[in-house]
């Protein structure tokens, strides 16, 4: 009996059940990821607007920014969102500007924060950027990012001025990939 009933439940694992599989349905398949990237930080000191004793009423920077090169993101990015939180501990406002630039150098958009002076309890300055349709397109023409910060009128800056001036971002990318 025990024999039988090893034969029986050896010859039940050994039977299946199956039925065509229709490969064909991957292709009606659209994913949707979405990605959250950092972007871009600084923190700059308020004594790093001061250079030999004389205060520098704007500083800027270039950088090179060839994401979009890649064929999956230029082909399936659908929208990207970029998010900016600018947090001020200086006694000055602040005016800066991100303009995007072509290979040429050529301004495609740009995007302007105004940033007050510090006070005691003020909230970081934020601001969220969504690029869909005809901005998207400018976005993934962009090589180059410029970052240019104008001091706002104010009390002088000096060597030992305290304080700064930070920026944190972050690309939150959508995307649809049939």
């Amino acid at each position: 009996m025990n024999k039988f009933l090893r034969i029986f439940i050896l010859s039940v694992f050994c039977l299946s059940c199956s039925s065509d599989l229709d490969f064909d349905q991957v292709n009606g398949l659209k994913l949707k990821p979405v990605v959250v990237a950092n972007l871009v930080t600084f923190d700059i000191q308020a004594n790093q607007f001061v250079v030999g004793g004389v205060e520098q009423p704007f500083s800027g920077d270039l950088m090179d920014f060839d994401v979009f090169k890649q064929t999956f993101l230029d082909q399936n990015l659908n929208r990207a969102d970029f998010f900016f939180e600018i947090n001020n501990t200086i006694n000055r406002g602040f005016r800066i500007n991100l303009t995007l630039l072509d290979a040429n150098n050529t301004p495609l958009y740009s995007i302007p924060f105004d940033v007050p002076a510090y006070t005691v309890g003020q909230t970081p300055v934020t601001k969220t950027e969504i690029f869909q349709n005809a901005k998207l397109d400018l976005l993934k023409n962009t090589s180059k990012i410029a970052f240019v910060i104008n001091l706002l009128p104010g009390p002088a800056l000096s060597e030992s001025s305290l304080g700064s001036l930070k920026l944190r971002s972050s690309a939150t990318l959508y995307f649809v990939v049939e």
